[in-house]
């Protein structure tokens, strides 16, 4: 299960995801393992469990980064762009870049925006990525951007998004992310499920938080899917000082 999948490294870390069959595509795999958790966690980075970051936020377990990918894998494409609301730390930021930058000689580079309310963990997410190489480079090429605004509104200035992961829960299934999708292109999103608008009391879903994956048809068309359940903290409005 999930929870034993903790290491002592961030290689056993991965490794053991991938073995519990959390990870089964192998691009996630190679991004999750150029990312060192320990730049991102400030405590038990290998513990596949949420970590406090500050400011009532968290970084989520490695399980559910990992879940993100796996759903969201067939829109992360060399090239894609990809909008990351309530980036955090800027760790799942850091991977989704490796799975969407552009390969030497491509043509498209591939760019992540991550985007957070809170102005200190926009920073924080910066300050992250600068502890690699990798993500100095990812900043400085523009490949990763990090902003700070309401991501309930999406980022329309460079949309439409190939993938948009929520990295905490919505009151709803906002329609403007599903706007700013490319035709076709997939949203992630945890939604509190008695605000979802989706009659779920009719289906016997109870209250609680429960992940849904949206698909934009090229045709334009949606399709919304719940997954399963989950705990996220709030997509809120900042706090008040």
């Amino acid at each position: 299960m999930a929870w034993r999948c903790s290491g002592s490294t961030n290689t056993e870390l991965i490794e053991n995801l991938f073995k519990a069959e959390v990870i089964k595509n192998e691009r996630v795999k190679e991004a999750m393992l150029g990312v060192d958790r320990a730049h991102y966690a400030p405590s038990r980075p290998y513990s596949d469990s949420p970590q406090p970051i500050g400011h009532g936020a968290t970084i989520s377990a490695p399980h559910m980064h990992s879940h993100a990918c796996e759903y969201l894998i067939d829109h992360l494409q060399p090239g894609s762009r990809v909008l990351d609301i309530g980036s955090g730390s800027g760790y799942l930021t850091h991977v989704l870049a490796n799975l969407v930058t552009a390969r030497p000689g491509s043509a498209t580079p591939g760019q992540v925006i991550g985007i957070d309310h809170i102005p200190e963990l926009v920073e924080l997410a910066r300050s992250n990525m600068n502890k690699s190489e990798d993500g100095r480079q990812l900043q400085d090429s523009g490949q990763v951007k990090f902003i700070t605004g309401d991501g309930r509104l999406g980022w329309k200035e460079n949309a439409p998004y190939d993938a948009i992961h929520v990295g905490a829960a919505a009151e709803e299934l906002h329609p403007v992310l599903i706007e700013q999708l490319r035709a076709p292109g997939r949203l992630f999103i945890p939604v509190e499920s008695e605000n979802s608008g989706t009659s779920l009391s009719s289906l016997g879903f109870g209250g609680g938080q429960y992940i849904w994956v949206v698909d934009k048809k090229a045709d334009g068309s949606v399709h919304k899917e719940k997954v399963f359940q989950v705990s996220y903290v709030p997509l809120t409005d900042a706090p008040r000082s």
